[in-house]
């Protein structure tokens, strides 16, 4: 019999976690209490904001249903390790998708995982290989994690930094945001040596270091992170300006095209043109307008043009179409 109310109500709550409804004898029985005291504690735990449902009859059942907001989860071992396995797979890489929350999320579960299952983790990290790991160089987990903590709880940071020339430098920031353009991470971040905001490329940073010392966030120059990096990188490469229209309207592929990218203008109700600039090479661009799944048309520049006609043709000989074998 389970008699520390707290820890009846963790135990509880991880049943109810499984998608099914439970009879209130059997939950009575998996506690070892009466259906009583299962009903107070099944109000203890709607007064805590999980949405557990009553269901009526004989032998009345509970399961919990979604709720307006996201309750602490309770997770146990095997599922703690899917998640941190799989986040960290994801965060190593800047794939699409894996933004700053979910690293934040990792920071979170890794700061709270005992120490056995670290080890699962890590030995689990280390056996596998993601199928799809980005074309981005890699990262340690752990620097991700450490930058996202620091992000969330407004911490300064200190980390060696490698620049595009070699040149080795210590910096001290405030950190902002996280920011993943689909290949890479990068950091937006006020340098406090420099007094000015800088962005950092992750794969460049070494030896992170949260200082405890917590400070009240600056006003960033632009309206966002994604936005300040993507003038960042602008005005350090050389760039080139892109036109593609997509035969599909212009909500549905914002919501498959990364934010740094550019946001698509309607032409039509089922139509739209996104123009751009960028400097990453036209094949790559030219891929990534591929993987999204819609059709389209380059408009500019010529390169791109011609380098989506040179992968199309590709693509039809490996599919054994015209002209291939």
């Amino acid at each position: 019999m389970t008699t520390d109310t707290p820890a009846r109500l963790l135990t509880l709550l991880s049943l109810l976690q499984t998608p099914r409804e439970w009879p209130g004898g059997e939950l009575a029985d998996r506690l070892g209490v009466s259906r009583r005291t299962v009903r107070r504690d099944v109000d203890r735990l709607r007064e805590l904001g999980y949405p557990v449902q009553a269901s009526m009859g004989s032998d009345g059942g509970y399961r919990l249903v979604a709720g307006k907001a996201m309750p602490p989860l309770v997770l146990d071992d095997e599922e703690a390790v899917a998640i941190a396995v799989g986040l960290r797979a994801g965060a190593g890489h800047a794939l699409e998708g894996v933004d700053e929350a979910s690293v934040r999320a990792l920071a979170k579960l890794e700061q709270v995982l005992p120490g056995r299952l670290r080890h699962r983790v890590a030995t689990l990290q280390s056996a596998t290989t993601p199928l799809t790991s980005g074309d981005g160089p890699s990262i340690a987990p752990e620097t991700l994690t450490t930058m996202a903590s620091t992000v969330a709880g407004h911490e300064r940071l200190r980390f060696a930094y490698r620049s595009g020339d070699g040149a080795e430098s210590r910096r001290l920031t405030e950190p902002y945001r996280l920011v993943s353009t689909g290949r890479r991470w990068y950091l937006v971040a006020y340098d406090l040596d420099r007094e000015d905001w800088r962005t950092f490329r992750v794969d460049r940073v070494s030896e992170p270091f949260a200082t405890g010392a917590r400070f009240s966030p600056r006003e960033l120059p632009t309206g966002s992170a994604a936005e300040y990096l993507r003038r960042s990188i602008r005005r350090h490469r050389e760039t080139y300006e892109f036109a593609v229209t997509f035969a599909a309207s212009a909500p549905v592929v914002a919501a498959r095209l990364p934010e740094w990218v550019g946001v698509p203008e309607p032409v039509g109700p089922d139509s739209c043109r996104l123009r751009g600039t960028t400097a990453d090479p036209v094949e790559w661009l030219a891929v990534r307008l591929v993987m999204h799944g819609f059709e389209f048309t380059v408009q500019e520049p010529a390169e791109l043009v011609g380098c989506v006609r040179e992968l199309g043709g590709r693509l039809l000989r490996a599919g054994g179409g015209e002209g291939g074998a």
